[in-house]
């Protein structure tokens, strides 16, 4: 399936099947997909927090509206991003990079330099939300590939992200949640909107070209 034909055909499930799992193998295949995604400076300032237990899932339910997919689905997924870019985090990913791509340990120094001058600049807020962005990168290639594997996905900002993070403690890791990614199979005689139109923007109206 073309990944045309797959996001005509992913929709915002809003009931699914409890009792269908998804496949590891392709749970694995839709996060390695969201790995791949491309980030500012290739820093990628995103984690994927994976939640498959029962009890849990109640608990972030209670804090996410009610939304049934959080508990039905078969593995919820959290996209969360660093609340800074520390000076630690942005060596390491250039110390990184530079020891896979078998290069000198000072390879890249002005473009590291530049990262390390630029972020200074900022508010913790604005890091976060910077942070955030790429995060929304990764949830949209996550959301492609679980189309193409007939995996339905329901992007969710529908929660207390305060809340989540003070509940799996991830000021911690140094992070903050952004949104919320259930995975599973849509239950089609429950969905309302399984049905339904897709309806978008026409093209006509949603480029404009400058030529």
């Amino acid at each position: 399936m073309s990944s045309i034909a797959a996001l005509n055909w992913r929709y915002a499930t809003k009931k699914m099947d409890v009792t269908k799992k998804v496949q590891q193998e392709k749970v694995d295949q839709i996060i390695a997909a969201a790995q791949l995604a491309p980030s500012s400076m290739g820093l990628q300032p995103v984690k994927i927090i994976v939640v498959t237990n029962p009890e849990l899932k109640e608990k972030i339910r209670a804090i996410g509206y009610n939304q049934s997919q959080i508990t039905d689905c078969s593995h919820l997924l959290i996209f969360a991003a660093w609340n800074v870019y520390s000076e630690e985090r942005v060596r390491h990913v250039f110390a990184q990079t530079n020891l896979e791509r078998e290069l000198p340990a000072d390879a890249n120094q002005d473009y590291l330099n530049m990262a390390l001058g630029h972020f200074p600049s900022m508010t913790e807020e604005e890091q976060f939300t910077h942070a955030a962005k790429q995060s929304y990168i990764s949830l949209g290639v996550a959301l492609t590939e679980a189309a193409l594997l007939g995996v339905d996905a329901t992007p969710m900002e529908g929660f207390d992200p305060a809340q989540l993070d003070e509940m799996l403690n991830l000021k911690e890791y140094g992070l903050r949640s952004v949104t919320l990614l259930p995975l599973g199979y849509r239950k089609e005689d429950e969905d309302w909107l399984v049905k339904l139109k897709k309806v978008r923007t026409p093209l006509a109206d949603f480029v404009i070209e400058f030529q």
